[in-house]
């Protein structure tokens, strides 16, 4: 474990500043006074998420693939600006994104990133938004999900979920032998437009198909728990694994209740070709072979390390469409 102690009062740099989960994070410090500067990593999104306006927080374009890059923005604007957290929210949020390409941007960019700040002079903390898609779901594992878990690791799974089980490792690895403070916070699904929800573009057909004779128990989290995590994952001098649940913990049919639609069920073999036809015709994101393990067992995050060390409970619920 890292012996760093940083200083009550830190400058934050967030990459994918310009997602809905970093556009929320930066109005959040900016009302924290125990923030002095933000540097907001912006991808191609600024448009569509923009950023407040306040002298605080500076927002930098920057290709987090290309390392020289990332090394002129650490040891540029975050060494001048003198950030002591990265928090690293940069990842693809759609499953189209695969290959050498996306690897590169959900992997490899993070590996530099912390590569990078273990030399930094300034940078001693690195929190990491991993995702609960990390774990495997199967019939024979415990319903309710410490960070002892199996991850979901092999040959067969998509490029969507085994991305985000690399880069979770590769901050996992360096704990205890790199300098800094790392901290991982696998995250239950963030239920809102923009973050890379499956379950969000799932819920927007006005029909949702689910296999027959299954209705397991999903756990979804708020934006606005979400940043919260986040926040106090920032000013945690604990590094390690957190699970971070939801408020939202309802059974599959009652999601899609919740939501207005109307659930279908349907034989588990037809679910991958109707999802496949829905993508080619509508663009949809939703891939059943990344969902058939929770859309079969049941998966709740134990967020009690999270609460007994970050102090972090869940307090708001997802706001769904009917009440």
């Amino acid at each position: 474990m890292s012996e760093s102690v940083l200083p009550d009062r830190r400058n934050v740099l967030i990459t994918g500043a310009d997602t809905p989960i970093g556009e929320r994070l930066a109005r959040v410090l900016i009302s924290d006074s125990r923030v002095d500067q933000i540097l907001a990593v912006c991808g191609g999104d600024a448009d569509l998420y923009p950023l407040a306006d306040n002298s605080r927080i500076k927002p930098i374009q920057v290709d987090l693939m290309r390392s020289r890059r990332v090394r002129e923005l650490l040891f540029g604007p975050a060494r001048d600006e003198q950030i002591h957290v990265v928090v690293h929210l940069a990842m693809h949020r759609s499953p189209r994104a695969r290959g050498s390409r996306a690897h590169a941007f959900n992997v490899e960019a993070l590996r530099g990133i912390i590569a990078l700040a273990e030399r930094h002079p300034t940078i001693e903390r690195l929190v990491l938004r991993s995702d609960a898609a990390v774990y495997r779901s199967r019939r024979d594992l415990p319903v309710l999900i410490g960070e002892e878990h199996p991850l979901n690791i092999g040959v067969d799974v998509p490029q969507w979920v085994r991305d985000r089980v690399e880069a979770d490792i590769t901050a996992c690895v360096r704990m205890g032998l790199s300098r800094l403070q790392i901290a991982v916070l696998r995250m239950a699904e963030v239920l809102a437009p923009g973050t890379g929800s499956q379950m969000f573009d799932w819920l927007e057909s006005p029909v949702c198909f689910r296999p027959a004779g299954f209705d397991p128990m999903i756990n979804l989290l708020s934006l606005e728990d979400a940043t919260s995590s986040l926040q106090k994952a920032i000013f945690s001098n604990d590094d390690g694994v957190f699970n971070i649940p939801g408020a939202d913990t309802l059974p599959l049919t009652a999601c899609i209740r919740a939501w207005g639609r109307l659930g279908i069920p349907v034989a588990e073999p037809a679910m991958g070709p109707l999802y496949r036809l829905r993508s080619r015709i509508s663009g949809h994101d939703f891939r059943y072979g990344i969902n058939r393990g929770r859309f079969h067992f049941s998966g709740v995050l134990d967020g009690t390390r999270a609460r007994d060390v970050l102090r972090f409970v869940p307090a708001y619920p997802v706001d769904w469409p009917v009440a």
